[in-house]
């Protein structure tokens, strides 16, 4: 049986402007990142941009525009070809109608499933994980009818209570980002994970700006 959402959750947009935008992580080829993630996962890229100034270049992927989807931005820094994950990042995690499909279609395309899909133990969830070519875990959800099919950021963390209160300590003062002018602020959990505030009225300027 499937997982279902509830209308409490469904609600939750309406009531809330805040959302999340990206998360961002390191790749080590950022043009092998997208084919993988357009052909196997069914992602679109919705904007590609390079930043010579500051070394890097960037992609940002997702299931629908960013004015109202969530995306992953993969970062490629100039002559860095592979990263550590460690042990503190999970997996990120995909919604879909039939995993059973999702896991075919991405070995299809070249991709490795960790964990075949199947039941969860003891429950109905169904559920697999795939890895992408950097080694990134996903997690693939049965869910039908999700608004939104990148749902879920698993990080790990050492104090979980502790976790829940954090955005504690600011590590960036407001300012705008190096070369593109964007107003962000950042945030540094108790165990490390940054998170970025971004101006909405600068992120649509940019978002415009790349059309």
């Amino acid at each position: 049986m499937a997982e279902t959402l509830s209308a409490e959750l469904l609600e939750f947009p309406s009531k809330d402007n805040r959302r999340l935008l990206h998360a961002v992580y390191r790749v080590g080829d950022l043009d092998r990142s997208i084919k993988f993630y357009t052909e196997a996962f069914g992602m679109k890229l919705l904007r590609k941009r390079d930043v010579p100034e500051e070394k890097y270049s960037n992609a940002f992927l997702g299931f629908g525009p960013e004015d109202s989807n969530f995306a992953v931005e993969l970062t490629y820094n100039y002559g860095v070809d592979k990263y550590d994950i460690g042990t503190g990042f999970g997996h990120f995690a995909i919604a879909t109608a039939d995993v059973y499909k999702l896991a075919e279609d991405i070995k299809a395309k070249g991709g490795t499933i960790t964990r075949e899909a199947g039941p969860v133990k003891g429950g109905t969830s169904v559920i697999a994980f795939a890895k992408d070519p950097d080694g990134y875990l996903f997690e693939l959800i049965e869910r039908p009818n999700t608004p939104e099919p990148l749902c879920q950021v698993m990080l790990r963390v050492g104090d979980l209570d502790r976790s829940i209160k954090f955005y504690e300590k600011i590590t960036r003062q407001a300012g705008p980002l190096p070369g593109l002018g964007t107003k962000i602020v950042s945030f540094l959990d108790p165990d490390g994970w940054k998170t970025v505030l971004v101006d909405h009225e600068d992120f649509l300027k940019e978002l415009h700006n790349q059309e």
